[in-house]
């Protein structure tokens, strides 16, 4: 289905105090960034799956959250929810129609703060050929060195989309229309 949860979560391994105005790409290469979504299946149980490739980056300043951004590209044929059978579903016109559409996007166009750690992301999601403005409620995890002599940022994020907003009409009824996404990002300080 629809992923694209946006969001971003990254872990720490130290405490050491934050950079200001920095660039981050994606982790990725080492597995520690994720895009998954949730959506009923005939609102008897959830079927979840996840975008297995994707990439991005985002520019974060602690000192001016809001000016933050993050920019995010997913090849939807890397759709996976476990059952190679429904993920050629998925892949196809009736849903996320790849072999027209090969990718979604998510870049933000504002950062609002809130309370804490948390903030909301706001954007453009692309998906199906169709661009809608959407919300992000996003928290950051944390920040630091890393073993390897890099440093980094992790966030964590949700987001939820009715699949006919974005052309999508093969929907198992009004319990299936919504997906829930959710992205844990994980960058490398460039």
């Amino acid at each position: 289905m629809k992923k694209l949860v946006i969001a971003a979560a990254m872990s720490t391994l130290s405490t050491m105090p934050a950079v200001h105005a920095a660039d981050y790409v994606i982790d990725t290469q080492g597995a520690h960034a994720f895009i998954q979504f949730k959506v009923s299946h005939l609102g008897y149980s959830w079927l979840h799956g996840r975008f297995n490739t994707f990439s991005g980056n985002f520019s974060y300043d602690d000192k001016n959250l809001a000016a933050s951004k993050i920019s995010l590209e997913i090849e939807t044929k890397s759709v996976d929810s476990n059952h190679a059978e429904r993920d050629k579903h998925l892949r196809s016109a009736d849903f996320l129609n790849v072999d027209k559409h090969g990718k979604a996007s998510f870049v933000s166009t504002k950062v609002v703060p809130k309370d804490g750690a948390n903030f909301d992301v706001v954007g453009n999601f692309t998906l199906n050929g169709v661009t809608k403005e959407i919300t992000i409620a996003a928290a950051k995890t944390g920040e630091g060195k890393d073993p390897w002599g890099g440093y980094r940022a992790g966030f964590e994020g949700k987001t939820s989309i009715n699949l006919s907003d974005y052309g999508i009409k093969n929907i198992l009824g009004p319990a299936s229309e919504t997906v829930q996404l959710d992205l844990v990002v994980e960058g490398i300080r460039q």
